[in-house]
């Protein structure tokens, strides 16, 4: 089989949390890619990420960071370090820090792809408050409540307003 093939069918087994068949396969489509694509390819650096993405739902926290530092380094000189890709490796490698309890880790990045995102992508977009949200989480489980708080209720209040945009424009469009 393909990898693209056999990388569906892991989509697929992970869809419905069989980690360890995901794993297998996406074992397979990463050093199948790595071997036909090359490592620094787009899609082999994809691979890397599902893997990791399964070891982590399994709660393999050192395999999955392992990864996702390949992965993240690899993405930042190849595509730079403000492309959408190399900020969601940051994201996810931040995710694995938090499931680690390695919170000034995972701090350091979400700043970071928080920072990028508001510059990238405006204050109001849903990946900026993401970011914001996480990065909100980070701090309360520090103890920093005002931080959180600050964040939290700035994500909250950008949240409303963008929700009664949405309302407000539905209501127009079907008064038309």
């Amino acid at each position: 089989m393909t990898p693209s093939v056999l990388s569906g069918l892991a989509l697929v087994y992970f869809e419905q949390g069989r980690w360890k068949e995901a794993e297998a396969l996406e074992v397979v489509v990463m050093e199948k890619s790595k071997r036909l694509l090359g490592d620094d390819h787009p899609h082999t650096l994809t691979s890397m990420a599902n893997l990791a993405s399964t070891y982590s739902n399994q709660g393999q926290w050192k395999e999955a960071e392992a990864l996702e530092v390949v992965v993240m380094e690899k993405r930042k000189r190849l595509l730079g370090d403000d492309h959408p890709h190399t900020l969601a490796s940051m994201a996810n490698l931040a995710f694995t820090y938090r499931d680690q309890g390695k919170w000034k880790e995972a701090e350091v990045l979400e700043v970071v792809v928080m920072e990028k995102r508001k510059w990238l992508l405006g204050d109001d977009h849903p990946d900026t408050l993401s970011s914001m949200a996480n990065l909100a989480s980070t701090y309360r489980k520090q103890g920093q409540w005002r931080e959180a708080e600050a964040l939290k209720v700035a994500v909250m209040e950008k949240r409303k307003q963008l929700l009664n945009d949405d309302l407000n424009i539905e209501v127009l469009q079907h008064r038309e």
